[in-house]
């Protein structure tokens, strides 16, 4: 028989919904690096621009792990609802601040919510959706990214030059509740429920106290890599707490990348950490050594986010093997970074950057949701939201190091690009590397791990 697609009608309403819920939160968090200086400099808090960042993050890892543990407990719909509450009590709290550090107060309000809302996602296409529909259902949420990618800085600019930056978190508050009940009406109480057959959840307490932990660690990595040599007491602090608390968070053997499920928050947080710290220094390049205008950067970002897009479409259509996808998505990203760095030689076309993201973007593409795929088909019923966890919360820890360590790598170094970007393609590479240890070579859509 052939499945239903995600666009049957059985399922429509529901893939409809959850496209909603992602493109709203993907849309708030490209719009607010657009808008964050202006909010800044008006309330007078350029001293906590940072921290209106780090606490989004730091928040997100608590409300991940909780999330997790409580989703397997009694099903996802609950946390999705709490989680949709905290992120529009964060952006009204953000919206309607009279000082800066209300502001970041609504920007850990809205990092719990939209942790609990991403963890709980994970669930809920795994309690809902057939497995044939995962790779498809995964897709659908790298699309879901792609026209925030493209228009969201552009509106908020818009909307900070022509009217206010309020709006920004006001309007987004507006349609995120309307875009949650079309989750539910689409089918949402199937989701409903613990898991069958998994054994109770470990005490909840002491995890949450190690994520919290661990989130004060990762701010202080981010703020203290930000403050050149004032900062090395916070972020070696930020190190040792990291090297403590991130373990207790992880499946064992993670870093040690033992074959099969620990590997996953691994083989994520080194791809996708790799990109981000590149992206970090691609705008910056292109507008100081080639002269390009913050749009025309911007626009080698949004190609990168098209073929973030593209690759997962492929991965989509189920016919590509899991170790090629996991081990040529991270080469493609190695590669992709790697061609990047030549644009700073001036004699090297521009173009080549937008060519050098679209192979990036592929990469990760193929990645990314791969990972994702078979962290549900290795996961027990009622274990599915603990290992999304894990995997998410590898993946925001290892992103955070990596921006931080290449931010502090190009300035130590007089801000030279290519010891960052060489920094980012060796994590790539690790990736690669690594990528086997995860899955080995077999059928599309199956998992053969080994034992070590």
């Amino acid at each position: 028989m052939t499945p239903d697609g995600v666009l049957a009608p059985r399922y429509r309403a529901l893939s409809v919904g959850l496209v909603a819920l992602v493109m709203l939160v993907a849309f708030e968090a490209m719009a607010v690096a657009t808008a964050m200086p202006v909010v800044a400099r008006e309330l007078g808090g350029m001293h906590l621009y940072n921290l209106a960042f780090s606490a989004t993050l730091a928040a997100g890892v608590i409300a991940t792990v909780l999330g997790g543990r409580w989703s397997d407990r009694s099903g996802p719909m609950t946390p999705i609802a709490t989680g949709v509450a905290g992120f529009v009590a964060g952006l009204l709290i953000a919206g309607l601040a009279p000082t800066m550090e209300i502001f970041v107060a609504g920007r850990f309000v809205q990092g719990l919510g939209g942790g609990l809302i991403q963890v709980a996602l994970y669930v809920f296409v795994a309690r809902v959706y057939p497995p044939e529909l995962h790779p498809k259902v995964f897709a659908l949420f790298s699309a879901a990214w792609v026209v925030p990618s493209m228009v969201g800085p552009s509106i908020a600019g818009l909307v900070v030059e022509n009217t206010d930056w309020r709006w920004i978190f006001l309007g987004v508050s507006l349609i995120v509740v309307p875009a949650s009940l079309l989750l539910w009406r689409g089918g949402g109480g199937q989701a409903t429920g613990g898991g069958g057959g998994a054994q109770p959840a470990p005490g909840i307490g002491r995890k949450l106290v190690w994520a919290t932990l661990t989130a004060v660690a990762a701010a202080l990595i981010q703020y203290g890599s930000a403050l050149q040599l004032a900062g090395v007491p916070l972020l070696l602090a930020g190190v040792v707490l990291l090297a403590v608390a991130l373990p207790r968070l992880l499946p064992a053997g993670s870093l040690r990348a033992a074959r099969g499920l620990p590997t996953a928050p691994v083989l994520r947080g080194l791809a996708f950490g790799a990109l981000m710290a590149a992206e970090v220094l691609i705008p910056l390049m292109l507008i100081n050594e080639r002269h390009l205008t913050p749009t025309g950067a911007g626009v080698v970002l949004t190609i990168g986010a098209l073929g973030w897009s593209a690759g997962s479409w492929i991965m989509g259509r189920g016919r590509i093997g899991n170790l090629t996808a996991l081990r040529g998505g991270a080469l493609m990203i190695a590669a992709g970074i790697a061609l990047v760095s030549l644009v700073l030689i001036d004699s090297v076309p521009v173009a080549v950057a937008y060519v050098a993201m679209a192979i990036s973007g592929l990469g990760i593409g193929a990645l990314h949701p791969t990972v994702s795929v078979l962290l549900l088909e290795m996961s027990a019923r009622g274990e599915e939201g603990r290992n999304s966890a894990a995997v998410g919360v590898g993946e925001s820890v290892f992103t955070v190091v990596a921006v931080a360590v290449t931010g502090a790598l190009f300035t130590a170094t007089g801000e030279t690009y290519l010891v960052g970007f060489a920094f980012t393609v060796g994590l790539a590479l690790l990736a690669a590397f690594v990528a086997p240890r995860f899955a080995q070579p077999g059928k599309t859509g199956t998992l053969e791990a080994s034992e070590s």
